[in-house]
């Protein structure tokens, strides 16, 4: 039997922006996703029978990735990230998916979390017809704060590149990352709406608007500018500047209408405790975010205006073994 956990993230800067080109920053969180393999006599996962189709990323890890031909498993799941709410939940099942079976079919390896982050970016990109941005597997399985980009970001350290044939043709990333320094006095505390948040949806909600309105495109040069200035912030600990930038993004991002009263209604809420707040992910539900020093008095205020918390740290480490 073997156990691997994977950290779910959250984007700080860029999310839709990131679309057009622009970096994106985002921060591995505590809470994500174990998986737990048992040799079995037949093929389960969570005490239903597995069928590969219905499991795609799965299925390609075992198959395409590890060519797995040894006994069936048990295939048990824990997560304790809100589903369907863009803290990259299935990004951590493919990563803690990678390590499991690695670990599982060859015990002395070692854990090369580059590999992992390109084995779940793959898998990804299996169960979503071939689109698949490599940031939230990256995140999950480097950990700490990466920032993900068409170029390498000055001021980043620059792990590896990666690059997929779309639909739409061939896309290329940098993937680098940003040391956090390590007395960082705050905490995120997640807010959940409980309503879905609609990737697909939501990209094509702001490249109609776009088009419709090309003065929308300086909502999009601001949120570049203002990632830029908030992972400069991040990195030399200004709690206060981070703040700052996080609530002029989420300003720019109710501009190009990916926010719902929801989501403003919890980032109002936390406000008055909170460094700063935005929306974070694809908006039109899922999550917010804020960064604050006072976590519980955070909480506390999400769960008045409605919505469910979750505690983190800041930038977590990325996919391991459980012993």
């Amino acid at each position: 039997m073997v156990r691997a956990f994977a950290p779910g993230k959250c984007i700080l800067f860029g999310e839709h922006a990131v679309v057009y080109g622009h970096p994106a920053v985002a921060v591995a969180i505590d809470s994500g996703v174990e998986v737990e393999l048992t040799e079995s006599n037949s093929w389960t996962i969570e005490g239903l029978p597995f069928l590969s189709e219905r499991h795609p990323h799965i299925s390609h890890i075992l198959n395409d990735v590890f060519d797995y031909d040894g006994e069936p498993l048990k295939i048990a799941i824990k997560s304790d990230l809100f589903s369907a709410a863009g803290l990259g939940s299935s990004a951590a099942l493919s990563n803690a998916m990678g390590a499991a079976v690695l670990q599982l079919t060859n015990p002395k390896a070692e854990l090369d979390s580059i590999e992992l982050a390109r084995i779940g970016h793959a898998a990804e990109a299996k169960a979503q017809s071939g689109r698949a941005s490599p940031t939230d597997t990256a995140t999950s399985a480097l950990g700490g704060c990466v920032v993900v980009s068409g170029e390498i970001i000055a001021g980043t350290k620059h792990v590896f590149d990666a690059a997929m044939e779309t639909p739409e043709g061939r896309r290329k990333w940098s993937i680098c990352k940003v040391d956090l320094p390590e007395d960082l006095d705050a905490w995120l505390v997640l807010g959940f709406t409980g309503v879905g948040s609609p990737t697909g949806d939501m990209v094509a909600g702001v490249a109609k608007l776009l088009k419709k309105d090309s003065s929308k495109h300086q909502d999009m040069d601001a949120i570049a500018r203002i990632t830029n200035a908030g992972l400069t912030a991040l990195g030399a600990g200004n709690l206060e500047a981070v703040g700052m930038a996080m609530n002029a993004c989420h300003e720019r991002l109710q501009n190009i209408e990916v926010s719902s009263p929801e989501l403003d209604a919890l980032v109002e809420a936390v406000r008055p405790h909170a460094l700063g707040a935005k929306l974070t992910g694809a908006g039109g539900g899922g999550c917010m975010v804020a960064l604050t020093q006072h976590p519980q008095r955070v909480a506390e205020a999400i769960e008045v205006a409605g919505g469910t918390p979750l505690i983190s740290r800041v930038g977590v480490d990325g996919v391991r073994i459980l012993q």
